[in-house]
């Protein structure tokens, strides 16, 4: 199996099954045993073409004489997988992008190989100068310039500017660098490692020995906005992967308890393995729901945060694949953040913080969600809430709200 095959395969599988798309293809690298060199052709054909799939049937569109939505799927998937390489991959040679697109059709589609060869070179021939989608200064030409959904880029257009609103999309298809905050357990350097290649962060002997642990910068704003302080009883009561329950640990220098819950047990395992490795003995996992808290957690804590369940658009940058999320999915969110903020509420003590977080930047899922709660709810005072922005701040899209219960 080539590069280009197994990016392929992983782009198949992500239309017909939705499956995560980077997990489907580190496993087929780790199967067919591929080289750093095609490991990471592979990557950037599959992440680039979920990154610009609007664009790139735009141009297939523009050189096909079927259009997109008349094609076969798996050429669909071959034409996509080959334009983008022409469009986007300066380093290949135009030649190489072309043949192997074809070779791929006559393997699983050799009835059309002829047109995606001739699709494949007009491509080529226009190279420099592919065609500019039309009606520049609306949604839909944002849409399909930076390949988001309408919906999505109208929500967005909605809460910012139409130029600061192409800004973040524009830089949710460029490359995320990968954040490694520093464990000061055990360093004495507070700063972060900034990983800008791709890579696996968990093979480097700094994260193999607990120096550091992997969370982007808003992730880490959010869990140490309720103040954590050596000696406090802290719950995280959506805390998986536990990048949160590691940062408050750090905060309180190791000292005092935290409890780290999950619906999902399998997820528990891996913070207890995480902890184990970065010398945090502080944290204890357990299996509850948020939305209905164990009785003996009822107004015990200091802190609580909850980074609840969200739509996750504040992180496409990492996720591309979420963008294509159906936007009939989004409608119940609030609904269930709601019940995961009203369950979190139940176990602060008086005088303790509330945290709610999520990475997306929907009011329907932040600021509604804390006013329909605040509405309902008189013991608990808004202490602050912020909108983090990947054009103005460096970060994930991420929302961040203090409550504190009254006395």
């Amino acid at each position: 199996m080539t590069a280009r095959e197994a990016a392929l395969v992983a782009l198949e599988r992500f239309r017909r099954d939705n499956a995560f798309s980077d997990a489907a293809l580190d496993a087929l690298i780790r199967r067919e045993k591929f080289d750093r060199r095609d490991a990471a052709l592979a990557q950037t054909i599959c992440l680039g073409v979920l990154q610009n799939r609007a664009l790139l049937d735009f141009y297939i569109d523009t050189y096909s004489s079927i259009k997109t939505q008349k094609l076969e799927p798996k050429v669909l998937d071959i034409l996509r997988l080959s334009v983008y390489q022409l469009a986007f991959l300066d380093k290949i040679p135009q030649s190489a992008a072309t043949n192997e697109g074809v070779a791929l059709c006559k393997k699983h589609s050799p009835r059309a190989a002829g047109l995606v060869n001739a699709v494949l070179r007009r491509v080529a021939e226009n190279r420099e100068r592919l065609p500019e989608p039309a009606g520049k200064g609306t949604e839909v030409y944002l849409s399909i310039k930076y390949s988001h959904p309408v919906w999505l880029v109208r929500e967005l257009v909605g809460r910012l500017s139409y130029g600061e609103a192409e800004e973040v999309l524009r830089l949710n298809n460029t490359p995320a660098p990968v954040t490694l905050q520093a464990n000061t357990l055990k360093i004495a350097s507070p700063e972060p490692l900034i990983l800008n290649r791709a890579g696996n962060p968990a093979q480097l002997p700094e994260f193999q020995r607990g120096d550091y642990y992997v969370q982007d910068s808003a992730a880490k704003l959010a869990a140490l906005a309720g103040d954590p302080k050596p000696g406090q009883n802290v719950l995280d009561i959506c805390a998986a992967p536990g990048g949160k329950s590691f940062a408050i640990a750090i905060m309180m220098q190791n000292s005092g308890r935290i409890l780290a819950c999950d619906i999902h047990k399998k997820k528990l395992r891996k913070i207890e393995e995480s902890a184990r490795r970065l010398s945090v003995d502080i944290i204890e996992t357990r299996e509850m729901d948020a939305g209905a808290p164990d009785a003996d957690l009822l107004d015990q804590f200091d802190l609580v945060l909850a980074d609840a369940p969200c739509s996750g658009l504040g992180v496409i940058r990492k996720k591309p694949e979420i963008r294509y999320k159906p936007e009939a999915e989004l409608k119940k969110l609030p609904e269930v953040q709601l019940r995961i903020l009203r369950g979190a509420a139940l176990c602060v003590k008086p005088g303790g913080a509330l945290v709610y977080a999520t990475c997306t930047w929907r009011k329907a899922e932040n600021e509604d969600v804390v006013g329909a709660f605040l509405g309902g709810n008189n013991a608990f005072i808004l202490v602050e809430e912020r909108q983090l922005w990947p054009h103005t701040d460096g970060t994930d899209g991420f929302f961040i709200c203090k409550l504190k219960k009254l006395t």
